[in-house]
């Protein structure tokens, strides 16, 4: 699922960074990876495993800054619907609303309401962004709180995440002026993006 990524193979186990002992096999093989290849080129970098609903957020130098629960899009799959983007969200379907999966170079900018974000994937209008809670029946912060990542898939394919954890980890200009990196692990087995260098 993951070979493309120099140093991948027979990553995991062994040498496995102890502060990423409780993630998944498939996030230590993809940290581990990245380290080897030096795939994030001296930028910081985030792994996002949808299986699991958590992000791992790196320095540039691959040390684990924290990691936190995050909110993903309501329908499972790793592509997006070709237009997508252009779509106002009351025409975009449930089945519609995936994270797409793969490797980004993030950019930062505004959204159409003028908050900042971190775009994902700006074509597709993918984004990483602070947990809005403007309705209270989605109940996001209480989904974020539980201890399983069953309730964790609500929006329509951006990433949501704590606020207290945007503002320390993600936010423009908190630890590096490089873009970070964002790895979305696939969770049916193919990525939009493959997951190697210059992809």
């Amino acid at each position: 699922m993951l070979a493309g990524l120099p140093g991948l193979a027979g990553a995991a186990g062994a040498g496995a960074d102890p502060a990423l002992a409780a993630a998944s096999p498939e996030v230590r093989r993809t940290v581990l990876g990245i380290k080897a290849s030096q795939d994030n080129a001296g930028a910081p970098f985030h792994v996002i495993d949808k299986k699991q609903a958590r992000l791992f957020a790196f320095d540039a130098d691959g040390r684990l800054l924290g990691t936190t629960a995050v909110l993903l899009g309501a329908a499972i799959g790793d592509h997006s619907v070709p237009g997508i983007g252009n779509r106002p969200m009351g025409q975009i379907r449930p089945e519609e609303r995936t994270t797409p999966a793969g490797r980004f170079v993030s950019e930062q900018g505004k959204n159409l309401k003028g908050e900042d974000v971190t775009w994902v994937d700006y074509d597709n209008a993918v984004s990483l962004h602070r947990v809005r809670t403007g309705k209270p029946a989605e109940r996001r912060l209480e989904r974020l709180a539980t201890a399983t990542p069953d309730d964790n898939r609500i929006s329509y394919g951006c990433i949501n995440v704590p606020v207290a954890f945007y503002e320390r980890h993600i936010r423009p200009g908190q630890r590096s002026k490089r873009p970070a990196v964002i790895y979305v692990l696939p969770e049916t087995g193919s990525a939009t993006n493959a997951l190697a260098p210059g992809s």
